[in-house]
C-alpha cells in the first residue's frame, strides 16, 4: 500500500500499469482533481447519485452523465487497488453499484415520457405494471468486474394494455423502454459507453422477445428451460421493480429442485467440455476465464453443488461464488482445505483479471504476449518478474483444475474385468446361462443373483424408463455386479444393492450419483453387503445416499452442540411452515443415524458408544420438538413452558438403537388454572410430531404406557400428581421402570426437581424379600410373555440374557439405595453392576463377570439386527455368556429365584 504519498503521485504511480487511466486524465480535465479529492475513501452509490444530479438528472443529460460517472468510478477504482488501497471486494461491490446506479437512472429518466405519450400499461385488472429488469451473471452476483457488459433480461408481471389515449399492449411498452434503456447505456458517444449490455440470457436468446410476462417466463421454464439456464439464473438478482419475490417464486422451483440433483454433473461437464472446445477452437488456453484451471471452473464447482443441494438447503441458495464456497465448507460438503485452495485462487484470478483490463479497458481474460505488458502486469499483481508471476499463476490453476476434475470429471470406463458383468445384464432374461455366469464369477448362490437380475430386466419398472434413466440404470447394474464380488458375502450384497436399484428406478438424481461417484457405488455394496437393516434404511430414505459422498462420514465424531445449533436456526428460519419443519427434522435425524450407521458397521464405534449417540440425538429431536409444538398451542399463557419430557427404558438408559421407540412421559408444574389441558394439548403435539409419517418417513414411534395409570392415565400429569402416584399407588415394577428413567428435554429447572423426586422414591426403605419376590414374580410374567418354541438363545428374554442382568441391576437399586445413594444415578446397568461390587452387594468378580456378558450379548443382539435377523443365537454358542449372568441370579436372589 502505498501511504504517505500525495494523491498527485499516488495516481501518476497508477498510470503507469493503466494506460486507460493516462488517457482518461488527458481527456479530461476535471478529472485528476476529482480523483484526488475522494481517492481516501470509496465511492458508494450515494457518492454517485450525487454526481449525476450535478451533471444533470433529465433526458438530455443521460447519456453524458453516466458516462462521466464511469469515467470517474473506474479512474478511482484503478488507482486505489493498484495503490493497494482497495480490495477485490470494493473493486466488484463498487462496479456492481455503478451499473444499478445507471440501470435505475435511465430507467427513472426514460420512463416518464412513455407514460405521457402511451399512459401507464395495465393488467386486465387496472393494475399498473412495473419493469423488472433482471441482473444476471456477475451483476445478480455483486461480483462484477471493470470491464465487463451487463447481462440483463426485462420482465413485466403481467400482459395488458396501456391506459393512455394512444394505447399499446404491454409488450410493446416495456420492449420500448428496454430498447432505450440499452442505447442509453450501450451506445458509443463521444465520451465513450457505459456498459456493453447482453441480452442473450432471456427466454429463446437472441429470437425471443426483448421483455415478457411472468405468465410467459413460467411456462418457458417448464417446456423449454435447459440446464444451462438453470445455471444461469443460481445469480438472478431483480435490480429494477418491486415484485422480487414474485419472480422468485416463479425462478426458484426451475434452478433448485426439491430432490438432490446430481445429474447436474453431467449437464455441467457437457457445458464445460462446449466452452473447452470454445477455447481451443481459438487458441486461448491463457485465458484466466474459460482455460483450464480458470475463473468459470471454480464458478462450476459452485454452482454445481448449488443446483444439486440447493432446492433441500436453502442456504446454498446465495449468489456470490466465494459466499457459496464457504457455506458448502461448512457444511462438509467441501473439504475446508479444497475450499481454502479455490477461495485463494478465486480472488488471485479475479484480481489478475482486473489487472488485465486496467491496461486499456479492454474486456480481456487472456495473457499479454508482448513483454512490456507482461512485465507490468507481473508488476501490478506484485511479483518481481513475470516468470515468478507465471509459476504463481500456474500453481493456483493446477489446484483448480484438480478439484474440478475430481468433481466433473468423466465416471470411468468399464475395463476389461466389467465386460462379463455387462453380458450378464444384457443377457438376464436367461435366467440359466445367467446363473452359469455369475457362478463363474464367483457368486456362491448364482441362482438367486440370475431370478432376481431376471425380474428387475423383465420388470414394468424397468420396461417404462426413459432413456436417459434408463442408460444410467444400464450402466450402474454391471457395476454392482462386479463391485458385489469383492464383499465378503456377495450374493447378499447383489441381492440388496439390486433391491435399492430397483426402488429408486425412477429417481433420475439418484441414479445419477451412483453413476457419477464410483467411489459412493463402492461403499453402498460395501455397506449392503454388511447389514440388510443398512440395505433397507437405504431403501426407505434413498436421499442418504448423498452421504455416501462424505469421506468423514466414517471417522467424524458427530458435533452434537454445533448440530443442534444449526438445526434449530434452520427450523427457525422455516417457521411457520409446519410441513416444512417436520419434513427437515426427519431428512436431518436420519442423515446422522446413517452417519453414525456408517461408523458402526466400519467397527468404529462400540455398541455403547452408538447408543449414546443414538440416545443424545433423540433428545435433540425432542427438545426442538417442545418449542416448535408450544408456539401452535392457543391460548398460551406464557412464552416458554413450564414442561418436561421424561425419558424411560431404552432412551432413559442411554441404550438406544437404531430402530427403538421412545418410552416418554410428560411432566409440567404449572399453577395456570387450564395448565392440564393446556399441557395434554402440548404433549399430544409432541406425540404428533414424532410419530407422524410424512413424505420424509417418521421420526420416532413413542411409548406412553409408563406414565402414572398407564394408558387410562393423563397424557401429561403435574409433577405434584406423579410424587404422589409414586408414592402411594405405583406398583414395583414401576419403580423398577424409575431406575432408569431420566429428563431428556424441556423446562432445566422441572428436569432437577423430577430427579429429586426419582431419587427419593428410589432410596425408599423396602423389606428385601418381598422386593425380591415381586422383582422376580414381574420376571416370571415376562419371561411366559415372550416364551417360545424355539431351540435358539433368545439374547433377550431367555435365562442369562439381557432382562435378566436389567432385574438384577433393578433389585439391588432398590433394594439398597437407601442406604447407599450413589445406586440411584443414571449410570447404565454396567456401571452399577461395578458399584454394586464395590460396596459389598455382589462379588466382585461376578459383577466383572456379569457386566463382560452384558456387553456381548448387547453386542451379539446388536450384530443380529444389523443383518435382519430375531435375536436368537446357537444354545451352545451362549452357555459361556449366560453361565456368568444365571450366577449372579443364584447369588442375589437365592432359593426364590433357583431355576428361574
Amino acid at each position: 500500500m502505498q501511504t504517505g504519498l500525495p494523491a498527485s503521485e499516488i495516481i501518476r504511480r497508477a498510470t503507469r500499469q493503466s494506460r486507460f487511466l493516462q488517457r482518461m486524465l488527458d481527456s479530461r480535465p476535471w478529472l485528476e482533481e476529482c480523483l484526488a479529492s475522494h481517492l481516501d475513501q470509496p465511492i458508494d452509490g450515494q457518492a454517485m447519485r450525487a454526481f449525476i444530479a450535478q451533471q444533470g438528472s433529465d433526458e438530455t443529460h443521460l447519456r453524458p452523465a453516466l458516462r462521466q460517472l464511469r469515467a470517474w468510478v473506474l479512474c478511482h477504482l484503478i488507482v486505489r487497488d493498484l495503490s493497494g488501497m482497495g480490495d477485490l471486494d470494493e473493486v466488484t461491490e463498487t462496479m456492481t453499484e455503478l451499473a444499478e446506479t445507471a440501470v435505475r437512472h435511465a430507467h427513472a429518466v426514460l420512463r416518464p415520457a412513455l407514460l405521457a405519450r402511451y399512459g401507464a400499461p395495465r393488467s386486465p385488472s387496472g393494475e399498473e405494471q412495473e419493469f423488472i429488469i433482471v441482473g444476471m451473471g456477475k451483476l445478480g452476483g455483486r461480483e462484477l468486474n471493470v470491464s465487463s457488459d451487463i447481462d440483463l433480461i426485462f420482465l413485466y408481471p403481467e400482459d395488458g394494455s396501456t391506459a393512455g389515449l394512444k394505447s399499446i399492449d404491454n409488450f410493446a411498452f416495456f420492449e420500448r423502454l428496454g430498447k432505450q434503456i440499452i442505447a442509453a447505456l450501450a451506445e458509443m458517444t463521444e465520451h465513450g459507453r457505459v456498459f456493453r449490455v447482453d441480452m442473450r440470457l432471456r427466454p429463446n436468446g437472441d429470437s425471443g422477445p426483448l421483455a415478457g410476462s411472468f405468465d410467459m417466463l413460467e411456462n418457458y421454464f417448464v417446456t423449454q428451460g435447459r440446464e444451462w439456464e438453470r445455471y444461469a439464473w443460481i445469480k438472478a438478482r431483480v435490480i429494477v421493480g418491486e415484485r422480487a419475490d414474485e419472480l422468485q417464486s416463479i425462478s426458484r422451483p426451475f434452478v433448485f429442485r426439491k430432490y438432490l440433483d446430481f445429474g447436474a454433473i453431467s449437464a455441467m461437464r457437457a457445458l464445460h467440455a462446449q466452452i473447452r472446445r470454445e477455447v481451443a477452437r481459438h487458441e486461448r488456453a491463457h485465458n484466466i476465464k474459460l482455460g483450464p484451471g480458470g475463473i468459470r471452473e471454480i464458478e462450476f464447482i459452485a454452482q454445481a453443488f448449488q443446483l444439486i443441494r440447493g432446492g433441500r438447503e436453502q442456504a446454498l441458495q446465495v449468489r456470490p461464488t466465494l459466499q457459496a464456497l464457504a457455506r458448502l465448507a461448512a457444511r462438509g460438503i467441501l473439504q475446508p482445505e479444497a475450499v481454502e485452495e479455490l477461495r485463494a485462487a478465486y480472488v488471485f484470478l479475479r484480481r489478475l483479471e482486473h489487472r488485465l483490463q486496467y491496461l486499456d479497458d479492454a474486456q480481456t481474460h487472456d495473457l499479454p504476449e508482448n513483454e512490456n505488458d507482461q512485465n507490468l502486469i507481473a508488476e501490478a499483481m506484485g511479483f518481481a518478474g513475470y516468470a515468478a508471476f507465471l509459476e504463481e499463476l500456474g500453481r493456483h490453476r493446477a489446484a483448480v483444475s484438480a478439484h474440478f476434475e475430481a468433481i466433473f470429471g468423466e465416471p470411468e470406463p468399464p475395463d476389461d474385468d466389467a465386460r462379463q458383468p455387462a453380458a450378464i445384464w444384457q443377457n438376464a432374461l436367461d435366467p440359466a446361462g445367467t446363473a452359469n455366469a455369475l457362478g463363474e464369477l464367483g457368486y456362491r448362490v448364482p441362482q438367486a443373483g440370475a431370478a432376481r437380475l431376471e425380474a428387475l430386466r423383465a420388470g414394468a419398472r424397468y420396461g417404462q424408463l426413459p432413456d436417459n434413466i434408463r442408460s444410467r440404470f444400464d450402466a450402474l447394474v454391471p457395476r454392482i455386479i462386479a463391485a458385489a464380488l469383492t464383499t465378503p458375502e456377495p450374493d447378499d450384497a447383489l441381492t440388496r444393492c439390486l433391491n435399492l436399484l430397483d426402488t429408486i428406478t425412477r429417481r433420475g438424481a439418484y441414479l445419477a450419483l451412483l453413476q457419477e461417484y464410483p467411489l459412493a457405488l463402492l461403499r453402498l455394496v460395501d455397506l449392503a453387503g454388511a447389514s440388510l437393516w443398512a440395505a433397507q434404511y437405504l431403501e426407505r430414505h434413498p436421499i442418504l445416499l448423498d452421504d455416501l459422498l462424505g469421506a468423514d462420514s466414517q471417522t467424524a465424531a458427530p458435533d452434537w452442540p454445533q448440530f443442534r445449533r444449526v438445526l434449530a436456526a434452520e427450523l427457525e428460519a422455516l417457521e411457520p411452515d409446519m410441513e416444512q419443519q417436520m419434513d427437515v427434522m426427519r431428512e436431518r435425524h436420519h442423515a446422522q443415524v446413517f452417519r453414525l450407521l456408517v461408523q458402526d458397521i466400519a467397527g468404529a464405534l462400540t455398541v455403547e458408544k452408538l447408543a449414546d449417540h443414538l440416545s443424545m440425538l433423540a433428545d435433540i429431536m425432542v427438545g426442538l420438538a417442545i418449542p416448535l409444538c408450544w408456539r401452535r398451542v392457543k391460548p398460551r399463557h406464557r412464552e416458554a413452558p413450564q414442561f418436561a419430557v421424561i425419558g424411560y427404558g431404552k432412551l432413559g438408559g442411554k441404550e438406544l438403537g437404531y430402530a427403538s421407540d421412545l418410552d416418554i412421559i410428560f411432566l409440567y408444574d404449572d399453577d395456570f388454572i387450564d395448565a392440564g389441558d393446556l399441557y395434554a394439548r402440548l404433549a399430544q403435539r409432541i406425540r404428533s410430531w414424532l410419530s407422524s409419517r410424512t413424505s420424509a418417513g417418521i421420526l420416532f414411534e413413542s411409548d406412553l404406557r409408563l406414565r402414572p395409570n398407564g394408558e387410562s392415565g393423563l397424557v401429561a400429569c403435574s409433577l405434584d400428581t406423579f410424587r404422589q402416584y409414586q408414592l402411594a399407588s405405583a406398583w414395583t415394577w414401576e419403580h423398577q421402570a424409575l431406575t432408569r428413567a431420566r429428563f431428556v428435554a424441556g423446562d432445566a429447572a422441572l428436569g432437577e426437581k423430577f430427579e429429586r423426586i426419582r431419587e427419593s422414591i428410589l432410596r425408599l426403605p423396602r423389606d428385601k424379600q418381598v422386593l425380591c419376590g415381586e422383582v422376580i414374580a414381574m420376571r416370571d410374567k415376562m419371561r411366559d410373555a415372550h416364551a417360545g418354541k424355539s431351540p435358539l438363545f433368545d439374547l433377550k428374554h431367555d435365562p442369562g440374557g439381557l432382562v435378566d442382568v436389567e432385574f438384577l441391576v433393578q433389585y439391588l437399586v432398590l433394594g439398597h439405595a437407601h442406604e447407599h445413594a450413589e445406586l440411584t444415578g443414571n449410570l447404565g446397568n454396567i456401571a452399577l453392576l461395578g458399584i454394586a461390587a464395590k460396596l459389598g452387594l455382589i462379588p466382585a468378580s461376578l459383577a466383572a463377570a456379569c457386566a463382560s456378558s452384558y456387553r456381548e450379548l448387547r453386542q451379539r443382539q446388536h450384530r443380529q439386527r444389523l443383518n435382519g435377523q430375531p435375536s436368537r443365537i446357537p444354545q451352545d454358542s451362549a452357555a459361556a455368556l449366560r453361565e456368568p449372568v444365571r450366577a449372579l441370579w443364584q447369588e442375589v436372589f437365592g432359593e426364590i429365584g433357583k431355576g428361574k
